[in-house]
């Protein structure tokens, strides 16, 4: 049987649709304004519609060609994840999409694009803002890319999420930054981590960590064959930003290296598991730090130590952040910007090491 609906529009007026799909295709007609139009009349039009339907016709587009109706919310979702995936790393990206717009957008899942208001959003973001903040920033960020789309297909003229922004807070009770020690504890931890019983492959893979200001997913994934002559070529596909990064080893982190050589052979991956599978950051952060150690710090949050500590020692802002795989700048100053700084990077390793061991040469 057809399916009637009314839609509200925000100066108060109603108004009778029904929604159809044919052929998978989702369409919309509006059957007049509920001021003008009775229920039963509106009924008796949905009711020929779909008659019509079942008899292989297609009341919803005319002879004329008349436009289809308004794509769905996830219709739009599929479409922009159409267009992005190919610049997307892997399919992780598009699952993630998925998964979070069809777990917290649900509810307008199967509105058309220009029905969805921004109080519907703010329903959506409202009760997952300060206890998941990430999650929440990464679904508004998304929502607001599919009905960017739909403005550009010309089936809305605003986005429903530029609105939320005025109400949300800035900082959400559950957020927390990614812990980090004063940078003068660092020496104190490796010391500790190297004196402890853990799995060898997670204290080499911490020590290399913190020596190569490196994430803990770029050390994890580290095979034998991006080491060459003393330099780690991370492939873009490890690296956060998608493009490859070379980093400077100093002679602390190639000890690291032959150790894990000694212990676990030179091929496949570096800092192999105990089963001989990739080591994750929980195995570092939460088995290693927090839970056998005691130490409230996160394995990402060494990378701020070592900002710190540059920053406190004198060496250049562009350095640094070349040193962590950060871009600085505009894009107009990056596509002119052609160096990496290695010999200025290879020389803050150098120091970065001596400070972390005490016992790096000069």
């Amino acid at each position: 049987m057809p399916t009637l609906y009314v839609r509200v529009r925000p100066t108060g007026s109603k108004q009778f649709i029904q929604i159809v799909r044919i052929d998978g295709r989702r369409y919309e007609r509006g059957l007049g304004g509920c001021q003008f139009t009775e229920l039963d009349e509106a009924r008796g039009i949905a009711f020929d519609n779909y008659r019509r339907v079942r008899h292989g016709e297609n009341p919803f587009v005319g002879a004329a060609g008349r436009k289809a109706a308004t794509p769905t919310f996830e219709d739009a979702m599929e479409a922009v994840i159409a267009i992005q995936s190919e610049n997307w790393r892997g399919a992780k990206t598009e699952a993630q999409w998925r998964s979070s717009l069809r777990e917290y957008a649900a509810a307008i899942m199967p509105q058309a694009v220009d029905a969805v208001r921004t109080p519907d959003v703010l329903a959506i973001l409202e009760p997952i803002w300060n206890a998941k903040r990430n999650t929440a920033r990464s679904v508004k960020q998304r929502v607001r890319a599919v009905f960017q789309w739909a403005i550009a297909k010309g089936h809305r003229q605003d986005n429903p999420v530029d609105a939320v922004d005025a109400v949300l807070p800035r900082n959400g009770r559950g957020v927390k930054p990614h812990e980090a020690l004063p940078w003068a504890e660092v020496p104190a931890v490796l010391r500790k981590v190297d004196e402890s019983d853990a799995h060898l492959a997670v204290k080499l893979a911490f020590q290399f960590l913190v020596l190569t200001a490196a994430r803990s997913g770029e050390v994890c994934k580290a095979t034998w064959d991006e080491v060459d002559d003393g330099l780690w070529n991370v492939p873009k596909e490890h690296m956060k930003a998608g493009k490859p990064h070379v980093v400077p080893l100093s002679k602390a982190a190639l000890r690291v290296l032959d150790e894990a050589h000694d212990e676990y052979g030179g091929e496949g991956l570096v800092f192999p598991s105990k089963r001989g599978g990739m080591l994750y950051d929980a195995a570092i952060t939460r088995d290693l730090l927090r839970k056998q150690l005691g130490i409230e710090a996160t394995a990402h949050g060494f990378r701020s130590s070592f900002r710190d500590w540059a920053a406190e020692h004198g060496w250049e802002r562009d350095v640094a952040e070349a040193a962590l795989a950060h871009s600085v700048g505009s894009a107009t100053e990056l596509a002119y910007k052609r160096t990496d700084f290695l010999d200025k990077r290879r020389k803050m390793m150098k120091a970065w090491a001596r400070f972390c061991t005490g016992d790096e040469e000069r």
